[in-house]
């Protein structure tokens, strides 16, 4: 049996669980459907993306290479809109492995990142009946008991669950996450479907294993984002350690109203990132916040060594005093010693611009497949001189007006005359993952500074 044919069959036969996939009630509200259905929508995007794939790939044989390379992109934007437009139909684990895959600039596509970053919008919210019955399944009895208030329109709504207001007995103000029914049950026969779908779409261009290998790694995270006992021990873990830091605030736990599927913590306000502007936000608070991001990811990275690998923009609020928020513990990727000390090697090695180290500190990360070509030094120096350009240039970096993500778009070219010389290496995905998405928070903030010396603190060196 194929390799293809097996991630099918695999798919196929865990259809046997419910799952979350929504339908539009009269009101507007989603409510779960079929098995039958979902197993369908997920079927039929995976047909449509490989016809469109193999009817390019023959038409190619006829054509010059201009006209072969502009139905190719076609393609490959219908197939992105097909992907994108399935997934945000079906909630759960597939809709938020689309949101993730959209800032997988160097692994996918930009017709299809960019089809996949709709799927970043709020969800519409489930039916309130339904999250009432997960709530008395989860806690025993129905919400209206459970707390002293309980709000049935939902706070917010994503792909995996809803967020409501709620008071307990003691008056205190708390936010219940329920997560919609059969998400977890529906989560392997997903991912299974989903790569299914990219490897037959001709839409990744990476060798089977490691592709292989960067699902096993989102399957693992899913499984615990998918279990709130994790994420309550999560943020109790973030929230022992930025207890004493000042301006990093992380709502506490209430082990009472929590269990597998339902998760209770206290209500710690703050404005969303869009309404980090002036006057409320003047350009020096919002430099602050930057310098809070930046203490965020470091300390994270080499310190806690575990990350908050979900940098949704959403995931975080802000106070005027320059206080961050942090929300969703769910995916919390913990690193590996050796990686983190590989990590931090080879950017102090980019700093000297010591290539021989950067190319050493590559293959300890995974980076570099031995298999394939040497990478020439002056290779390695254009990234280094791109990615270090708000550490090393003398004059405040302003992520506001930053062209780095256009940049490396406009690269893509070069990276993939060199592919067989590197690999995506499922251990940095989720470390990626936050790097990327708070490049696009500090953007989004439009915040300004130069963080070197911030850096420098927390990768032990005194010089460049």
């Amino acid at each position: 049996m194929s390799d293809e044919k097996k991630e099918q069959t695999d798919a196929e036969e865990t259809e046997e669980t419910e799952d979350s996939a929504e339908a539009k009630d009269p009101k507007g509200k989603a409510a779960p459907v079929g098995k039958t259905s979902r197993f369908f929508k997920l079927a039929g995007m995976t047909a449509s993306v490989a016809g469109s794939y193999a009817k390019t790939r023959i038409k190619s044989i006829f054509q010059n290479k201009e006209d072969a390379d502009r139905d190719r992109a076609a393609a490959h934007k219908a197939s992105g809109e097909r992907i994108a437009e399935t997934l945000g139909q079906l909630k759960g684990a597939v809709m938020k492995v689309g949101q993730m895959a959209s800032i997988a600039s160097d692994l996918l596509p930009r017709e299809l990142t960019e089809a996949l970053g709709t799927l970043q919008k709020e969800a519409p919210p489930m039916d309130f009946e339904v999250i009432a019955n997960q709530i008395e399944k989860e806690l025993g009895a129905p919400p209206q008991e459970l707390f002293e208030f309980f709000d049935d329109e939902p706070f917010a709504a994503a792909s995996i669950g809803q967020v409501h207001r709620a008071t307990l007995d003691d008056g205190q103000e708390v936010v219940v996450k329920i997560q919609y029914p059969g998400v977890d049950e529906a989560c392997d026969s997903d991912l299974a479907h989903l790569k299914v779908a990219l490897r037959a779409s001709g839409l990744v261009n990476v060798r089977k294993k490691d592709l292989d290998a960067i699902f096993a790694e989102i399957r693992d995270r899913l499984h615990e984002e998918l279990d709130y006992r994790k994420e309550a021990q999560n943020a109790q873990f973030f929230g022992d350690y930025y207890k004493d830091y000042p301006n990093i605030l992380v709502p506490s736990v209430i082990p009472e109203r929590s269990t597998q599927r339902v998760l209770t913590l206290s209500f710690t306000p703050g404005d969303p990132i869009q309404a980090v502007r002036a006057p409320r936000y003047p350009q020096e608070v919002r430099d602050q916040i930057g310098v809070q991001f930046f203490h965020l990811v470091c300390s994270q990275i080499f310190q806690l060594q575990a990350v908050h690998a979900d940098p949704n923009p959403g995931n975080f609020a802000f106070r005027p005093d320059g206080t961050i928020v942090m929300y969703d513990f769910g995916c919390v990727k913990y690193l590996k010693p050796e990686i983190i000390d590989a990590y931090r090697k080879t950017i102090i090695c980019g700093l000297h611009e010591d290539y021989e180290g950067v190319e050493e500190g590559l293959q300890a990360l995974g980076v570099r497949d031995l298999d394939g070509p040497a990478v020439e030094y002056e290779y390695y120096k254009e990234w280094r001189d791109l990615f270090l350009t708000p550490f090393i240039q003398e004059e405040p970096f302003d992520y506001g007006r930053s062209t780095l993500h256009n940049e490396v778009i406009a690269r893509v070219p070069g990276v993939m005359k060199r592919i067989k010389s590197f690999k995506p290496p499922a251990e940095l995905t989720f470390l990626d993952r936050a790097i990327v998405g708070h490049y696009g928070n500090l953007r989004k903030i439009r915040a300004r500074g130069r963080f070197l010396e911030i850096l420098k603190q927390y990768i032990d060196i005194d010089s460049p």
